[in-house]
């Protein structure tokens, strides 16, 4: 009988580390496909500004500075993961090393937020530079 008691109870503590490792894996999972939909978020957005001429980039009120994504093909009423977005262009950076030509330069900085449905939030943030002569030479 004792042995019975024994092998059911190193039964019950194993399923139990079985489920909450189950469950981590889930929620590793789901916290992954956050990242990766931010991610291509992003990028999208870097994507359609590379397109730009200097002009448009250097117009007032041309570029969103706020935008909001809502994401989550699973979702059975609606509603899923809302990503919102800052986008700042900024005057490049000077320093006592800046090239003569920053004049040409802008630095562009995305900053997504969002928050999963245990209410954590989470933050990406991508920068980089924008230039006058760019692809929109090879495009157009």
């Amino acid at each position: 009988m004792v042995e019975v008691l024994m092998s059911m109870a190193i039964s019950a503590v194993i399923l139990t580390a079985s489920f909450h490792c189950f469950g981590y894996g889930f929620t590793l999972t789901q916290l992954l496909r956050e990242n990766q939909r931010a991610t291509q978020i992003i990028m999208e957005k870097v994507e359609i500004l590379r397109l730009y001429n200097w002009d448009q980039v250097n117009t007032a009120g041309f570029i969103p500075t706020e935008f909001t994504d809502v994401y989550d093909p699973q979702a059975v009423d609606g509603q899923g993961i809302t990503y919102q977005g800052k986008l700042q262009l900024l005057d490049f950076p000077t320093s006592a090393n800046t090239p003569a030509y920053r004049t040409n330069l802008k630095q562009l900085v995305i900053t997504l937020n969002w928050t999963t449905a245990g209410k954590i939030g989470h933050t990406r943030k991508l920068a980089t530079v924008i230039a006058k002569n760019g692809e929109q030479n090879y495009v157009y």
